[in-house]
């Protein structure tokens, strides 16, 4: 999926997988699971990286090209937008009411935005940023996720193929790799995330 970059988008495609593999059981569920928590949690991270680290940079680099300042407009808007929806979702959960309507709007409105970004962002990216910019970005998005670390890195592969999986991995530390291979991966499959 990302032949014809020149940057590395492995993992910018993992995270959006992960982000639409969790809509369906979002969907589903009856009650506030932890699995609720672990996808807020992540979709968080991934704008505000994204939000700071990112677009911050792609704008510089764009100077004055006003089309292409107005997508990363458009971008954290869309970003802002599905805030009101996680809280909408929580507020009902909290009053034991299942909120269909807002989480089809969420699911609506993050499948539209993730496919905006793939279809105009990370071509512009791939367009304005240089290797070394990338990989800043890709170390303050590491940042950004922290001590959750080994929980992340199974979210994100929960269900990817082995290629996607090999070349995420063949970016870590072999330590880190040891510890998802014999610990967090084990610890994450272990759980029912979207047990109530």
């Amino acid at each position: 999926m990302t032949a014809g970059y020149k940057l590395d988008m492995t993992t910018m495609f993992a995270y959006h997988d992960a982000l639409r593999r969790d809509l369906e059981p979002v969907a589903l569920m009856a009650g506030q699971p932890e699995g609720w928590d672990l996808f807020k949690k992540f979709l968080h991270v991934h704008h505000v990286a994204e939000d700071e680290a990112l677009w911050p940079v792609v704008r510089r680099a764009l100077i004055s090209r006003s089309d292409d300042v107005a997508l990363l407009d458009e971008m954290e808007a869309e970003h802002a937008g599905l805030g009101p929806l996680l809280d909408a979702i929580d507020d009902a959960l909290d009053r034991g009411e299942l909120a269909p309507r807002a989480r089809s709007d969420l699911a609506d409105r993050l499948q539209d935005h993730l496919t905006h970004e793939e279809e105009a962002a990370l071509p512009l990216i791939d367009r304005t940023l240089d290797e070394e910019q990338w990989m800043q970005f890709g170390e303050a998005s590491a940042e950004k996720v922290g001590p959750d670390m080994p929980t992340f890195l199974p979210w994100l592969l929960d269900g990817a193929d082995r290629e996607r999986t090999d070349a995420l991995l063949r970016h870590l530390p072999e330590p880190a790799r040891q510890a998802y291979r014999t610990a967090w991966q084990p610890a994450y499959a272990a759980k029912d995330w979207w047990a109530t």
